[in-house]
C-alpha cells in the first residue's frame, strides 16, 4: 500500500486518456476535448501516437474564458504512513487545455484568460495539499470509528466530508458519475506532520493534522466571521494522533474566527477597525454555528484570546453576549486576554488558562481504540480557540491542551512511567514543538501569506529578542500583502473554490474594474512632492529663509496627499473584483 503507482496521461488532438493508478488494472478515463464528455475505454484503445506523461492524479476540471482545463498531480512527495496507507503531499500540477487553439477568442478575452490562469496556479503554488489512494484524510479517528459498513464501501470522493475537499468543485462532474470516481483524488488543503518516536525505548507514531475548511476560505483580511450558513472564517480541524502496538489515539481540536458576522478590510492602516454589522440577525448564523459544532464534535468550550481593551473589546463583549442568551448547556466560553496576560514575556502566565481549562478537558477526553479495535474512549467535546486571526494566539495555545492531552494518552498507553512529563523527553519535545511550530506556518501562510508570529515560543518555550524581530519582519510583509495583493489572492481562491464562475460568453469581465483617477493622480503627486522636499533640503537656496520656505512648501504638499491617500485608504487597497463578500455595514 505504501508505493503510488503513476499513471500515465495520453494526449492527442481529440481526447485526454488517463490510465488507472491500479496495479494492472485495464480502465482507462477517455475525456473527449470537443464534447468534454467522460467515458471509460481500455489502454488498447489508446492511438500510439499519443503523447504520454505520467501523472498521479486528477484535481479536476475548471472552465475558464478559453474553455474547460484539466488539472493534474505531475509530482508529489510521501510525507509517511497512516496505519500501512501512504500519505502524499501533490507538488506540482499541470493545466491543460481542452481547446487545441485560442484563435476564437479576441485579445481582451485571451487576457482575461491568461489573469484566471495564473489565479488557478497561484492556489496551487500555495504549500499544503495533500491526498492518499487508499485513505480517508477528510475525517478524524473517531469519525471512521463510528461509521457503518456502508460508508466503508464507498468510493474515498462519496465519502470524504465535503468541509475539507479542496478540489470538491473540480470533481463535480466526476463525482455524478459512480464508475469513474476511482479516477478522481479528493485533495485536502493544511498541514500532515508524522514523525516515529520514542520514549523510554517503546517506539510509537506521533501524526498532527489540520485539514482547512473550504467554506468561508479566503485571505486574512477579506474574510471574517461567519456567512448565513454558519460557516466560520479560516476554520481548521487540528487532530492529534498517537498510533502504538496497534492501539490508536486522537486528540481533536478546532479553530475558527469570530462567530457572527464582522468585517475588517484593509485600508492602509497598520490595524484596521473591525466594524460589527448593525444591519443583520447576528443570532441566526451563530446558532447555525454551534449547531454544526455539536453535531460534528460534542460539547464546544470555546476559548476567546481577543484582547479586552481597544478595538478588539467590542468583539469579545459580543461573543460573551451571544454565548449567554443562546442559553446552550453544550457550549461554554472562556475569555482570556493573551496579549495583556503574557506582556513583558511573562509566558508562564499561560498556566493560568490551562488551569482553568483543565477540568473540561479531562471531562472531554479523548479517542482511544485498542489493538483489537475496542473503542476504549470517546472524545465527548472539543476546545474551538479563536484570536482575530486564529493564528497565532490560537497555535500556541492549540499546543498546549494538544501536549496536555498527549501526556494523559501515553501514561495510558504505558509509554511514559508514572510521573514522567512529556517536557522532560528531551528529543520527544523537540519534535513536538518543532512539528506545532510548523502547523503554525503552514495555517498563517494559507490564509494571512507569511509564516506565523510567537513560534519561538511554540519551538524553545521560550521568547527571544530573535523572535520578536521575525515578528516584526512578518507583521510587515503582512501589512504590504494585505494592502497591496490579497485582492487578487482572494480572487484566486473564489474562482478555484467555484465562488465565481466564468462565463464564456461574457463580453466584460469584472477584471477591467476602472480605477478612480485619483488613485493614480494622489501617490504620483506625493512622490513628486517628497522628492521635491529633499532636493530643496539638499540644495539649499540663497537664504535659509527661502530654503525653508520651499522645503515647508513641498513638505506640506507631500503629507497632505499622503493624509488624503490614507482617509480614502480603501480605494487604494488591492481588493477582490470577482465575488462581493457578504455586505457589511
Amino acid at each position: 500500500m505504501g508505493k503510488l503507482l503513476p499513471s500515465s496521461r495520453h494526449i492527442t488532438p481529440e481526447k485526454f486518456y488517463v490510465e488507472a493508478c491500479d496495479d494492472g488494472a485495464d480502465d482507462v478515463l477517455a475525456i473527449d476535448r470537443v464534447s468534454t464528455e467522460v467515458t471509460l475505454t481500455v489502454k488498447k484503445d489508446v492511438p500510439p501516437s499519443a503523447v504520454t506523461r505520467p501523472i498521479f492524479g486528477i484535481l479536476g476540471t475548471i472552465r475558464l474564458v478559453a474553455g474547460t482545463y484539466l488539472i493534474v498531480i505531475t509530482k508529489k512527495k510521501k510525507v509517511g504512513e497512516i496505519f500501512s496507507h501512504a500519505i502524499w503531499k501533490a507538488t506540482d500540477f499541470d493545466i491543460l487545455s481542452y481547446k487545441k487553439t485560442m484563435l476564437h477568442l479576441t485579445d481582451i478575452q485571451l487576457q482575461d484568460n491568461k489573469v484566471f490562469l495564473s489565479m488557478i496556479s497561484h492556489v496551487l503554488s500555495v504549500d499544503g495539499f495533500y491526498f492518499s489512494t487508499t485513505y480517508d484524510l477528510t475525517h478524524t479517528l473517531q469519525r471512521l470509528a463510528n461509521t457503518s459498513p456502508e460508508f466503508q464501501e464507498m468510493s474515498l470522493l462519496e465519502r470524504a466530508d465535503p468541509r475539507f475537499v479542496w478540489n470538491g468543485h473540480l470533481l463535480r462532474e466526476f463525482a455524478a458519475q459512480p464508475e469513474i470516481h476511482r479516477f478522481a483524488t479528493p485533495v485536502m488543503h493544511g498541514f500532515i506532520s508524522m514523525h516515529s518516536c520514542s520514549i523510554n525505548g517503546k517506539c510509537f507514531d506521533w501524526l498532527l493534522v489540520s485539514r482547512r475548511s473550504c467554506f468561508r476560505a479566503g485571505v486574512r483580511y477579506y474574510v471574517r466571521g461567519i456567512d448565513s450558513e454558519g460557516h466560520a472564517a479560516n476554520f481548521v480541524e487540528t487532530e492529534q494522533i498517537v498510533h502504538y502496538k496497534g492501539s490508536k489515539a486522537s486528540f481533536v481540536q478546532t479553530r475558527g474566527s469570530i462567530p457572527f458576522f464582522w468585517s475588517q478590510r484593509p485600508n492602509l492602516k497598520y490595524k484596521p477597525k473591525p466594524q460589527i454589522s448593525k444591519s443583520v440577525n447576528h443570532m441566526d448564523g451563530f446558532q447555525r454555528h454551534f449547531d454544526s459544532q455539536i453535531i460534528s464534535y460534542g460539547k464546544q468550550m470555546i476559548v476567546n484570546l481577543v484582547n479586552q481593551k481597544g478595538s478588539e473589546l467590542p468583539l469579545e463583549q459580543t461573543f460573551a453576549k451571544m454565548v449567554n442568551s443562546m442559553a446552550n448547556g453544550m457550549v461554554r466560553y472562556i475569555a482570556f486576554d493573551f496579549h495583556k496576560e503574557c506582556s513583558r514575556m511573562r509566558w508562564d502566565r499561560l498556566q493560568i488558562l490551562l488551569d482553568q481549562l483543565a477540568e473540561q478537558q479531562d471531562e472531554f477526553s479523548y479517542f482511544l481504540v485498542d489493538s483489537d479495535g475496542k473503542i476504549v474512549t470517546q472524545q465527548e467535546g472539543t476546545f474551538r480557540s479563536n484570536c482575530m486571526d486564529c493564528l497565532d494566539r490560537t497555535n500556541v495555545i492549540q499546543s498546549l491542551l494538544a501536549r496536555r492531552s498527549l501526556q494523559a494518552q501515553l501514561q495510558r498507553l504505558g509509554v511514559l512511567h508514572v510521573g514522567q512529563r512529556i517536557e522532560e523527553q528531551a528529543d520527544f519535545e523537540k519534535i513536538y514543538k518543532n512539528a506545532w511550530a510548523d502547523n503554525a506556518n503552514a495555517c498563517a501562510k494559507q490564509y494571512a501569506g507569511t509564516g506565523a508570529l510567537k513560534t519561538d515560543y511554540t519551538r524553545t518555550g521560550k521568547r527571544t529578542q530573535w523572535g520578536l524581530i521575525m515578528d516584526g519582519w512578518n507583521s510587515l510583509i503582512r501589512y504590504y500583502k494585505n494592502n497591496f495583493s490579497d485582492g487578487f489572492r482572494q480572487d484566486a481562491i473564489d474562482l478555484f473554490l467555484g465562488n465565481y464562475s466564468v462565463d464564456e460568453v461574457e463580453s466584460a469581465s469584472p477584471l477591467h474594474v476602472k480605477k478612480d483617477w485619483k488613485f493614480l493622480a494622489l501617490p504620483i503627486i506625493m512622490v513628486v512632492a517628497f522628492s521635491m522636499c529633499i532636493i530643496c533640503l539638499l540644495m539649499a537656496g540663497d537664504t535659509w529663509t527661502e530654503t525653508l520656505a520651499y522645503v515647508l512648501f513641498w513638505g506640506t504638499a507631500s503629507f497632505g496627499t499622503f493624509a488624503i491617500i490614507l482617509y480614502n485608504g480603501k480605494d487604494f487597497v488591492d481588493a477582490p473584483k470577482l465575488v462581493q463578500k457578504e455586505k457589511m455595514d
